[in-house]
């Protein structure tokens, strides 16, 4: 039997945890002959990734440089993609998500004619800019795309409304939550004491993170500000801030959050502290994607404090809240889920609505169904 010649690309830590999974069970298989390519877009923070889960590339674009702009981005990765995939000569290629990486790698397989996998399809805020530039490249990807490997039966809806065709649409679940069962430890011990030091059990501990780039200026001087507040008036709640390295949002957050009681502002951790430190945490206020879909999966209320969101199957599903930007409206929901017990476990126990953690074994086997 002919093997089929793969050729996974990504190039952030996001990418790299959620192909990671996707990675093993192609290798594992003996249908597939599998090599990666990663952009590194984003440099250490992908490098943490590949040694936890035990990756070693094929390719390495390398491509990351400081102060980058997304043209930047998009014309060295496309580039170096054009010499990977004439090299390797795949039949398929896989990307996920929506960074610039992924487009671009959608894009450099469309030009040489090579079948495209979009993992993590479908994702819509319905506004093109926010978030920026995550919603145009998996619009963009979409258009290229050949296999649809959609997380949640929404997903599928988008893209059905959007006229993609029904049999190229396989809802899968997410892979994160693959990969959340390989690294979480119950008794998993921080680098950092202050860390280490925090009461769980007995404290509620607020795992914050703000990096949004629409979110810069005075959407987060509310979001910081609200939980400020909140500290002030609830004696047993402490704060987690891993402040994103822009310097424009550890400002805020310095003039905020800085030098607070119970407010521990620390630098930004790797992805295996970091998932460890959400699943002891009680509560999680962010502006990020992917967490919408893991802390669910851990039992942890979500608070998105962005003005839209692209998962929308977890406020439907009672496991997050769109919180908005307004600085009232965010300490109304946090205060809510800091006091009243009955608010917090309908969220903490609502069901997780992003899969049962086989999302890669699905995809794999959606690949052999349509390529063998």
């Amino acid at each position: 039997m002919e093997k089929i010649k793969v050729l996974i690309i990504f190039g952030t830590r996001p990418e790299a945890v959620k192909m990671a999974p996707i990675v093993k069970a192609l290798k594992k298989d003996e249908n597939f002959i599998t090599k990666i390519c990663v952009t590194a877009q984003h440099r250490d923070m992908l490098d943490q990734v590949l040694r936890i889960f035990d990756i070693e590339p094929d390719y390495d674009l390398n491509i990351f440089q400081s102060g980058q702009t997304l043209t930047q981005i998009t014309c060295r990765a496309l580039t170096g993609l054009e010499s990977v995939i004439e090299e390797f000569k795949p039949e398929l290629i896989l990307v996920q998500g929506d960074t610039t990486t992924v487009f671009t790698g959608a894009l450099a397989a469309f030009y040489h004619s090579v079948k495209i996998g979009h993992v993590e399809a479908g994702l819509r805020s319905g506004n093109l800019y926010s978030p920026y530039p995550e919603e145009a490249n998996r619009m963009l990807t979409g258009v290229l795309t050949n296999f649809h490997f959609a997380p949640t039966q929404n997903s599928k809806s988008n893209l059905l409304r959007e006229g993609y065709e029904e049999d190229k649409i396989f809802i899968t679940g997410n892979t994160s939550i693959d990969a959340l069962q390989w690294v979480i430890d119950k008794d998993y011990k921080f680098d950092d004491e202050l860390i280490n030091s925090i009461d769980f059990e007995n404290k509620k501990v607020i795992l914050l993170t703000s990096h949004r780039r629409e979110n810069i200026g005075k959407p987060m001087k509310n979001i910081f500000s609200a939980i400020r507040d909140v500290v002030d008036e609830n004696l047993d709640v402490e704060v987690i801030y891993p402040m994103h390295l822009n310097p424009k949002v550890r400002e805020i957050a310095q003039s905020i959050l800085g030098n607070k009681d119970r407010v521990h502002l620390v630098e930004p951790l790797d992805y295996l502290p970091f998932t460890n430190l959400m699943s002891k945490c009680y509560l999680v206020v962010t502006d990020s994607g992917g967490i919408q879909e893991e802390a669910p999966s851990l039992g942890k209320p979500v608070l998105v404090v962005r003005e839209e969101t692209e998962r929308p199957e977890g406020i439907e599903s009672g496991t997050a809240k769109l919180a908005g930007t307004d600085k009232n409206t965010i300490y109304e929901y946090v205060s809510i889920l800091v006091n009243s017990e009955e608010e917090y476990k309908k969220m903490a126990n609502a069901v997780n609505p992003y899969g049962d953690g086989r999302a890669a074994e699905y995809i794999v086997d959606a690949i052999k169904k349509r390529m063998l």
